[in-house]
């Protein structure tokens, strides 16, 4: 008579192991760098994308004002948003994480000049750094500012999938460029604003991660 298969054990939940102190700063860092990396990208294209940072793109082709003293202006209201109501480890490092683009955006164009990127080529390249960069900040705890901040309460807080949410900001943001930006640039940007929200709508979930 054959043994019978004994029933495999049931999996036991993975404990979370919190992120240390390194994991923070090195898991920020990165996502600033992408960050960085995106909107030089469409900024080099003359692109916008969603969020704090397709307005502050776009305030600086009419204004002239640097792109990385406007991010970090535009961002301020939205600090105080979170302090209230996300709390005030994530705003220390939301806001620490926004001086550091400030900074990236102000010092990258000395050491990387963009001679020459086609439009496809920016919208998607562009909004895919920038989402990751979004993704790397928030699984650290920290936003990247702005609309960020309310799509991850939001979410947080009732659950409303921050991708889905970002969609509807940023198509409000692609209308109102429409008034100052070539249609067919609007069209491009459009393309990176889909890439951005992509990245957040399918990895950003509640229970993709262990700890969620």
């Amino acid at each position: 008579m054959q043994p019978q298969p004994q029933p495999a054990a049931a999996a036991r939940p993975v404990p979370v192991k919190p992120h240390t102190l390194f994991d923070d700063v090195y898991g920020i860092a990165v996502g600033v760098l992408f960050v960085a990396m995106g909107v030089l990208l469409l900024q080099a294209a003359g692109l916008i994308t969603g969020g704090v940072a397709g307005i502050s793109l776009l305030v600086s082709y009419v204004s002239g004002y640097s792109v990385g003293m406007l991010f970090m202006l535009i961002n301020l209201p939205f600090f105080l948003f979170g302090y209230l109501f996300m709390g005030a480890r994530f705003t220390i490092k939301s806001l620490a994480g926004s001086i550091l683009i400030m900074a990236m955006l102000k010092l990258m164009p000395s050491g990387l000049v963009i001679g020459h990127v086609h439009p496809m080529v920016a919208a998607l390249g562009g909004g895919t750094f920038c989402g990751m960069g979004i993704l790397a900040l928030a699984r650290h705890g920290a936003g990247v500012g702005g609309t960020g901040i309310v799509t991850l309460w939001l979410q947080k807080r009732y659950g409303i999938n921050a991708g889905r949410t970002q969609v509807a900001i940023d198509g409000v943001i692609l209308l109102a460029a429409l008034s100052l930006v070539a249609p067919h640039l609007v069209g491009w940007s459009s393309l990176s604003a889909v890439a951005m929200s992509s990245m957040v709508m399918a990895w950003h979930r509640p229970g993709r991660y262990f700890g969620n």
